[in-house]
């Protein structure tokens, strides 16, 4: 497993998602990808699963300080008061005493930001979570996030289709993570022509071919999911891939813009490209 550094923490580069898996289907892929080595659990409220996540952390015979633990807060519950509510819940649903990072997980037009933040703020001097961090945030609301304070990452979509450039830099600049969801595009880089080709010559998947552009990439951690054994294990494997320099750049420029990006629900935000 390989480990970022970012302000002072060490954070695995390659993560499981959990986004729709539940019941047995989760805790099965959460529990074999803890026993293969993965070492980034990623969670939310809004996926209903938390409790599955935190009987599989449970179980597992992986340390619970060896694990870095994120959830996020629904989009109902970014009030001073619900944020430690919620976060409470969480934590009993999850079977710890602290997560890692906690994330806003949509930005609110409902809720002041800094109402939210500010309480998120006060879990970490409680020790109830490890650092705060947002999620969807485009790049105007992570410097006004950034300016209330410190942020650990910001997780968006980020696949060969949707470039990231401005937050990437921003995440480099100010030193958090760009955690990057639906890193395989939902299984549409599993068909294209120039990764398949990539692939072939290094005797990979496309997604790990994928999973690879990404982990070289400083500052982005992806978390791709997966359900099957063999899936969950040749994901982590794409950590041992090197790709050359032409190799990423002819990857980089499958970008499509706004037309790639496939999560853009009614209450988005403007993504400002």
């Amino acid at each position: 497993m390989s480990y970022v550094d970012v302000q002072g923490r060490w954070i695995p580069t390659i993560g499981f998602g959990t986004w729709k898996l539940t019941g047995s289907t989760c805790h099965d892929a959460v529990a074999h990808a803890l026993a293969v080595g993965y070492r980034h659990l990623d969670t939310a409220q809004m996926y209903g699963n938390e409790d599955v996540v935190g009987q599989a952390l449970e179980a597992s015979a992986v340390p619970r300080e060896d694990v870095w633990l994120t959830t996020k807060l629904l989009p109902g519950n970014l009030t001073a008061e619900r944020v430690r509510t919620s976060t409470e819940e969480s934590l009993r649903a999850l079977r710890t005493e602290h997560v890692d990072l906690l994330l806003i997980h949509w930005p609110s037009t409902d809720v002041p930001l800094a109402e939210t933040l500010e309480a998120m703020a006060a879990l970490v001097d409680d020790g109830l979570i490890g650092a705060v961090g947002v999620s969807n945030f485009p790049p105007s609301l992570v410097r006004e996030a950034m300016a209330i304070t410190p942020i650990v990452a910001n997780q968006v979509e980020y696949h060969p289709y949707l470039s990231q450039d401005a937050l990437l830099a921003l995440a480099r600049e100010h030193d958090h993570l760009l955690t990057a969801y639906s890193p395989l595009a939902r299984g549409r880089v599993l068909d294209e022509p120039v990764i398949v080709e990539i692939a072939e010559e290094h005797g990979a998947t496309p997604a790990q071919v994928t999973l690879a552009w990404l982990l070289a990439q400083d500052h982005v951690a992806p978390i791709p999911k997966a359900t099957s054994p063999s899936r969950i294990e040749a994901n982590l494997a794409a950590a041992d891939l090197a790709l050359s320099d032409d190799e990423l750049a002819r990857i980089t420029a499958l970008d499509e813009g706004q037309a790639g990006r496939i999560v853009d629900p009614p209450s988005a935000p403007d993504w400002e490209r």
